[in-house]
């Protein structure tokens, strides 16, 4: 009887490994969770007395639909200063967080049907947001071998009449992939070719850690059909103000303002004010937190590479690692399961993350290096004979 009541689109588990994290994490005493990508640091302490005081002073209220006037300034100089591109007042809109970005982006400019390729390892969120919006999610698998670049010349065969956009995410959540100026530059040429619009997911930008990150912001050529997404939650350590921002022609951005006021209206402004203060003082917000993750995930590779059915590639960007434990002869799933069980450790399973995902786990770095030292120091103890553990002649489950 209640499920007469569910939307029939909805009596399909809609479920994923990583909708689980929640409820797993309390299934012991003492779980070590690395699961979701919420640093624990809290946010930096300047910006938490600004955001007071501004509520003292009144900023309690809705703002403008597109977000704060002053906010929306700031994020502008922000594009100008750090990669030298122009984006007038019209081409920006701040949101309640860079997931509701995404599916307002989708929701603007998927009609029904229309394609959205994935590159996958992906965002778990990306999926389904595309069919919320109408849309069909097609995925194009990276690998390991090719350091999870996306293959051009697969990317371009999985291009049909109904393609409408590719969702690049970079540096990658949950590979940490960081895409090279050649990738980039040859999505940019398939876009135009096949007059396809490009979604950037740049919310990791802050953190590369080799060399400076490139924002396909930079890229004149394909400005008309650029839509770049970003937020203050992992840059600024701000996961709980849920603050993000769309950089879109004005055209998208009018269609996302209409579509957000029939679903949330504004960011919150208290928040608003906090990313005002946090962006004009990134300077010195930013490279201790970098800096930080940077020691964890490095640590975390290297504990990893260590323990001989697992490895890793070398960190490029982002606090979290993909982890290869095919030589466990174990699913994701089984792994993670087990890791939980024996290690009281809490993972996310690859196929959280698409089809190609399997044989992998995702860790997030969000806790202090002793945690992290802890964590390995369990996992290294935990019987895998059940699962058949292969040895380095048998080579790797598929």
């Amino acid at each position: 009887m209640v499920r007469r009541f569910i939307a029939k689109k909805y009596w399909e588990d809609q479920s994923t490994p990583m909708g689980a994290v929640d409820q797993l994490a309390k299934k012991y005493e003492g779980v070590i969770n690395l699961s979701l990508g919420d640093p624990d640091q809290t946010t930096d302490e300047g910006i938490i007395r600004f955001a007071f005081q501004e509520a003292l002073e009144g900023h309690t209220h809705y703002t403008d639909f597109r977000g704060d006037p002053e906010l929306r300034t700031e994020i502008g100089t922000f594009y100008l200063e750090e990669y030298n591109a122009v984006v007038t007042d019209q081409e920006i809109m701040v949101t309640a967080s860079a997931c509701l970005a995404m599916y307002l982006v989708l929701e603007s400019v998927l009609d029904k049907g229309e394609e959205v390729i994935l590159p996958a390892p992906y965002f778990t969120p990306y999926y389904q947001q595309v069919k919320l919006a109408g849309g069909v999610p097609v995925e194009l698998d990276t690998f390991e071998e090719d350091h999870f670049q996306m293959n051009v010349e697969q990317l371009e065969q999985a291009i049909t009449l109904r393609t409408k956009a590719i969702i690049v995410n970079s540096p990658s959540n949950p590979t940490g992939a960081v895409y090279s100026d050649t990738t980039l530059a040859a999505i940019g040429k398939i876009a135009e070719k096949h007059n396809l619009l490009i979604i950037a997911d740049e919310i990791y930008g802050a953190y590369v850690f080799n060399g400076t990150f490139r924002s396909m912001i930079k890229m004149n050529q394909i400005r008309e059909r650029l839509v770049v997404i970003n937020s203050f939650s992992k840059d600024y350590t701000m996961t709980g103000w849920r603050v993000g921002n769309i950089i879109a022609s004005p055209e998208i951005i009018k269609i996302c303002q209409q579509v957000n006021e029939n679903v949330v209206f504004t960011a919150p402004s208290i928040s608003q004010r906090a990313a005002i203060y946090a962006i004009r003082n990134r300077k010195s917000i930013q490279p201790p937190a970098v800096r930080l993750y940077k020691e964890r995930v490095l640590y975390a590779a290297r504990r990893i590479n260590e323990i001989p059915w697992m490895s890793v590639l070398a960190p490029q960007g982002t606090f979290y690692l993909f982890i290869n434990i095919k030589k466990t002869g174990c699913s994701s799933q089984k792994a993670s399961e087990m890791i939980l069980d024996q290690a009281q450790v809490l993972t996310i399973p690859g196929n959280a993350f698409g089809h190609c995902g399997e044989g992998y786990l995702r860790i997030a770095c969000t806790v202090d290096t002793s945690v992290l030292a802890e964590a390995f120091d369990r996992i290294m103890k935990i019987d895998w004979s059940c699962c058949k553990l292969k040895s380095e002649g048998e080579g790797n489950e598929e």
